[in-house]
């Protein structure tokens, strides 16, 4: 406890000066990490080397505790001591108010100090467990700068898998043509609309507009990943790909989509605003900027756990989902079925694996350095095994970069130079002024993402009315989402295998460049690039036509044999004249089994169901 009248010198030091046991290994270490954070405001010495010269303060104390011994005179000791001094560094004047004024949290920190000061061999082996030998502020410039070339990166493979794809999606001659859209939208909500779907493409929806946007991505995306103006290209990402998603409809209501958007633009505070980025220059990074993509991660990963246990399915509870997952999730690789064919034991192992480390491994983010490299590890091995074994586009590459910056400068000191720690502490004071602003969008965020994690928990609970009206107005710009992935378990798959016919007697197959149709196709690897396409036909195959109605769209333009059409598929039977009539009839898919593969090189075997789409012609509305 500290003591119950003040304590003086006589000769008081010319500035703040903590004495420290020298011979001790815990107070060795942690003293480093105050000695940053006070930036040269207090002065550090061992009690054996500058004890003498304070004869007031007696041998036994310095044995029991800190002492700082202050230019006024004033000696403090124990967690008073230690909160005094941390008061001069940057923002840290709250520690000592608190101790001032806050009712019961003298005692209780003097007595926790107290318990750690007779405890030191355990204190000091518990820092190097969860720490190191280095417990000083972590820095996070080379984590952040190879976060942000990555976005440019998986920015350029978004705008590119897109470019390859738009005039058959969303041109004019496309499936769900972007210009319908949103005349439909105006008509229905009027001067309002620009508001409801805020995207470039109200200023044209041509489809050279739509190229310039895909354009305009992919030419920002390498200035990033060149590290050339990277705050403004992360704008002009985020603005593209905000247009380019809405005007996508239900070909982009996926979830990476939502994510890259969202952390395209909690990046731009994370960026430097200068012209160019080179490695391990001193810019300071933005702690509100680093600490935002982070609370992304968490939320990502959390969200997706706690959505899968709170979602009523058993086979989450039971640990049976992955025996349904790898045959039935929507673009397979063949290690997909490799894993299909495993034991019961290891798949209940890896839902409860998968689980783990969606559930726990995300509050690792905020540990101590040793047990955040842990994390990210978890993280990151998820995430390689998902893209293992089936095609999610750019997600998992998205995630293992918002995963890099769970490691700081030291972990990638063997890779990369490090830069010194006195240019560190420099660049940490200079505070850039865009902070202010992270921190007024971060507030703003706060309460939306804040229930976003509490419903994923608790999801029959309703919104109250002052998030609803907030979240509104943020969502058409998807910078707080919610997220979870498979929280319930598809038990089947349901395939829809589309036909063709001259003459309503004969029909022939239309194939897919990726998704499941010829039995002896072997699965394959896709991502990163995503076929919009055959991801909607999994998502069809699920409900009926009628509920989609771009499917009717979609068969429209084959019946037509439109050139952006035809284009989305592998093979069309029809190449020299369309077909007169156009059906779907839907199977149910499964994998075989090693047997089965051996007797008949199929990977596949499938049922007939029923019929998804009855013939139809243009001679029909």
């Amino acid at each position: 406890m500290s003591n119950a009248k003040p304590r003086r010198v006589v000769h008081p030091p010319p500035k703040p000066l903590m004495l420290f046991d020298g011979d001790c290994h815990f107070c060795r270490r942690w003293i480093e990490r105050w000695r940053e954070m006070t930036a040269g405001a207090v002065e550090y010495v061992s009690s054996q080397d500058g004890g003498s010269q304070f004869p007031e303060i007696r041998p036994e104390e310095f044995d029991r505790a800190v002492q700082l011994v202050e230019t006024d005179g004033n000696v403090s000791s124990g967690a008073e001591a230690v909160f005094r001094s941390l008061s001069y560094a940057r923002h840290g004047r709250w520690m000592i108010g608190c101790y001032d004024r806050l009712p019961g949290f003298a005692g209780l920190t003097e007595t926790a100090y107290s318990i750690v000061a007779k405890n030191r061999v355990l204190a000091s082996g518990a820092t190097r467990l969860f720490w190191g030998n280095d417990v000083r502020r972590p820095s996070y410039f080379t984590a952040s700068d190879i976060c942000l070339r990555a976005l440019g990166v998986i920015f350029l493979v978004a705008f590119l898998s897109l470019w390859m794809q738009v005039d058959g999606l969303i041109g004019s001659d496309g499936i769900s043509p972007v210009g319908k859209y949103l005349e439909y939208v105006r008509e229905a909500a009027g001067a309002r609309a620009p508001f409801l779907l805020p995207t470039l493409c109200w200023l044209s929806s041509s489809d050279a507009f739509l190229h310039v946007l895909c354009g305009l991505g992919a030419v920002f995306s390498l200035l990033l990943i060149a590290g050339l103006l990277p705050a403004v290209s992360l704008l002009v990402l985020y603005v593209c790909y905000l247009s380019l998603t809405i005007a996508g409809q239900a070909f982009f209501s996926f979830q990476w989509d939502i994510l890259l958007l969202e952390a395209g633009f909690l990046a731009i505070f994370l960026a430097p605003w200068k012209w160019r980025t080179q490695w391990n220059d001193q810019t300071p990074v933005s702690g509100v900027g680093l600490l935002l993509l982070k609370l992304l991660l968490f939320k990502l990963m959390f969200m997706s756990g706690v959505v899968k246990l709170t979602s009523g399915d058993d086979s989450w509870w039971n640990l049976t989902a992955l025996n349904y997952h790898y045959e039935t999730q929507p673009l397979p690789t063949v290690l997909g079925w490799w894993m299909h064919q495993s034991a019961p034991w290891f798949k209940s192992f890896s839902t409860a694996f998968v689980l783990f480390v969606e559930v726990v491994a995300p509050f690792l983010i905020w540990a101590p350095r040793r047990l955040r490299l842990i994390g990210c590890a978890l993280l990151v091995t998820l995430q390689v095994l998902i893209a293992l074994t089936g095609n999610y586009a750019f997600f998992n590459l998205l995630t293992i970069a918002l995963c890099l910056l769970l490691l700081d400068d030291a972990s990638w000191s063997r890779v990369f130079p490090r830069i010194r720690r006195d240019d560190e502490i420099a660049a940490r004071r200079r505070a850039p002024a865009r902070g202010w602003i992270a921190v007024g969008v971060a507030l703003l965020l706060l309460s939306a993402n804040a229930w976003l994690l509490f419903s994923a928990i608790k999801p029959e609970t309703p919104i109250p009315p002052m998030i609803a009206a907030w979240s509104g107005y943020a969502e058409p710009f998807r910078i707080a989402n919610g997220y979870g992935l498979f929280r319930v378990m598809t038990k089947s798959r349901p395939e829809i295998v589309l036909e063709g016919s001259a003459d309503g007697i004969d029909w022939l197959p239309y194939t897919f460049h990726w998704k499941p149709g010829d039995l002896a196709e072997r699965p394959r690897w896709v991502a990163p690039h995503q076929p919009r396409l055959d991801w909607q036909m999994w998502f069809a195959a699920l409900g009926g036509a009628r509920e989609n109605v771009w499917f009717y769209n979609m068969t429209a333009g084959l019946l037509r044999n439109r050139p952006s059409v035809v284009q989305l598929l592998e093979r069309n039977p029809f190449p020299e004249r369309p077909p007169r009539f156009i059906r779907g009839i839907l199977y149910g898919y499964q994998f075989t089994n090693a047997g089965e593969r051996r007797t008949t090189g199929h990977w596949w075997v499938r049922q007939e169901k029923r019929e998804y789409l009855r013939p139809v012609s243009l001679n029909e509305p």
